[in-house]
Formats: structure tokens, sequence, C-alpha cells
């Protein structure tokens, strides 16, 4: 049986289907610690219970980002505030290739706020 988690990822068409599965392996092999499952009907990931980020998709350029939940504590150049307050979010183009480091570099920041 699937849970929630799952289906939402299977529910996604190509390319975000493949993009957020790639990016959730990303994330969860960044610490064990790091857990992911679906809150307010999107990928939450969340580490010791708290937190970390989400993937979500820009309603305008229907392109997936990651928030960063603590994003207004970090600086990078790929970062994006908008009219956000606390998070800032990554943005990834699904037709290109994923930029690992930089998202690796900005979690583990945001890891380190912890």
């Amino acid at each position: 049986m699937l849970t929630d988690i799952d289906s939402f990822y299977l529910s996604q068409k190509e390319p975000l289907k493949s993009t957020f599965l790639i990016l959730r392996d990303i994330i969860l092999s960044l610490n064990t610690n790091i857990s992911n499952s679906l809150k307010y009907k999107m990928p939450f990931f969340c580490y010791k219970g708290k937190m970390l980020c989400y993937f979500w998709v820009d309603k305008k350029t229907k392109e997936p980002y990651i928030g960063v939940v603590k994003g207004k504590y970090i600086e990078h150049q790929l970062l994006e505030s908008g009219n956000r307050s606390h998070i800032k979010i990554f943005r990834i183009n699904p037709n290109k290739d994923i930029d690992i480091k930089n998202i690796k570099l900005i979690l583990n920041k945001a890891l380190s706020l912890y």
C-alpha cells in the first residue's frame, strides 16, 4: 500500500516526477536525521522533527522549487526571497541538469542552523 507521500510523487507528470524523486534522494542523503512526509499537500523534509525545506511548483513558470524554511538566515546568490519574509526558494529547471553542488551547499547551511 502506498503512503500519501509516495502517492504524491507518483501522481506527478514528467519531468516533475523525476525531478522531485531525484531531489528527494539528494536531500535524504544529506543526513540520516532528515525525514520526508506530506504536509499541507506538499512534500516536506524535516530535520529531527523540525521543518527544513519543501517542494512546490511556481504557479506562473510551472517550474519546481525548493523552499528553504530558514532561508532568511542564508545568503546565497541562487536563493530568492521574493515577497516572503522567512522562506527563500531555490528554483529548479526540470529540463536541465540539477545543480546538486549548490543544493547541498544551501541545505547544509540550513542544517547548521538547527
